[in-house]
């Protein structure tokens, strides 16, 4: 649902989710403070959901009243986590000996996870729908700023701090594009709230994004308990060039959680925007097998940086130049 921009000021479109990211091209436009200055999201809904490997329920709490308290929350996450670790998953191995890789499984990967969009806006609703799409990336250096909630405590804004400054780097030397974590002038938004802070989001988006529309707030608003963390990235005046991206971090997430909530939609709001049960080893699956950047998910980060290939590309020009990259970075492994 690519839409052009509207001139003038009349009507907004609608816009934008995952922990696990999804890139999506919606047809909302972000209208600031001039016509020029629109922003059409190309959200990544980017949210570890219920693995898609079988296992126990979690205390059950997908159904939240009006008034919860944060604890509970921390606890149904704490319950997953600790659920998924006996299940085997969120595996912190960044190459597994049992899940080997080849330069098509390189290749393969990168057309699933950069060249399709996980969600589409189908009558105002972004559904899960897996559609072929283009590839888009950042030109601008990505500054990634933090924004705590008062909820999180010193502690943990230290760790949460210091690990996306040591992660920002590790995506600029993946990448070879300038990626640096910022005290201010963020244009990759990185907010860490708690339940109640994320219900009142409102005023606060609509500072860092102005002229976010109401379809943006609600969604961010009314995050599902099945979503531990999302992704949004936006393009000015709708191209396939991000200028713009926002992450949303559960506070009440565990250590481990947490920590691949950051890894994996920092990564997706590079340009990684779909998600895949047939892509392993990687974060890019909604079954939380892994909790960590892999080497597979680096080599993804690499091929979509590669200057042989431009934003707007389609599978059919791209795939080619595709795997003349992935044969040079694997040594011609097939």
């Amino acid at each position: 649902m690519r839409r052009a921009v509207r001139k003038c000021l009349s009507g907004l479109k609608r816009g934008p989710r995952h922990s696990r990211a999804a890139a999506v091209a919606l047809g909302t436009v972000f209208m600031l403070a001039s016509c020029d200055q629109a922003l059409e999201p190309r959200p990544m809904v980017t949210a570890p959901a219920a693995s898609a490997a079988p296992m126990p329920r979690p205390p059950r709490m997908t159904e939240l009243p009006a008034q919860i308290s944060d604890n509970r929350i921390a606890q149904y996450f704490a319950a997953l986590e600790a659920q998924r670790l006996g299940n085997g998953l969120l595996r912190r191995e960044r190459n597994p000996r049992d899940l080997p890789i080849t330069a098509r499984d390189v290749e393969d990967a990168f057309v699933r996870i950069a060249l399709y969009d996980e969600y589409t806006m189908i009558d105002g609703r972004l559904v899960e729908r897996k559609t072929p799409s283009v590839l888009r990336r950042w030109q601008a250096p990505v500054r990634m700023q933090l924004h705590f909630g008062d909820a999180t405590a010193a502690e943990a804004r230290r760790n949460d701090t210091n690990s996306v400054t040591g992660y920002a780097a590790r995506l600029a030397s993946l990448t070879g594009h300038p990626v640096a974590r910022v005290e201010s002038g963020g244009n990759f938004h990185i907010l860490v709230v708690d339940e109640a802070e994320r219900q009142a989001l409102g005023p606060r988006l609509r500072q860092i994004l102005p002229g976010v529309d109401a379809v943006t707030l609600d969604l961010v608003e009314n995050l599902p308990l099945s979503v531990s963390c999302l992704v949004l990235a936006y393009s000015r005046q709708g191209g396939n060039v991000y200028t713009d991206a926002l992450a949303i971090i559960r506070a009440e997430l565990p250590d481990l959680s947490r920590q691949a909530c950051f890894y994996e939609e920092l990564a997706q709001g590079m340009g990684l925007s779909n998600d895949s049960p047939r892509v392993r080893p990687s974060l890019f699956n909604d079954t939380a097998e892994f909790a960590v950047l892999t080497m597979l998910d680096e080599q993804l980060l690499r091929i979509l940086y590669d200057p042989r290939l431009r934003p707007g590309m389609r599978e059919a020009e791209a795939r080619p130049i595709i795997r003349e990259i992935t044969t040079e970075l694997m040594g011609g492994a097939s």
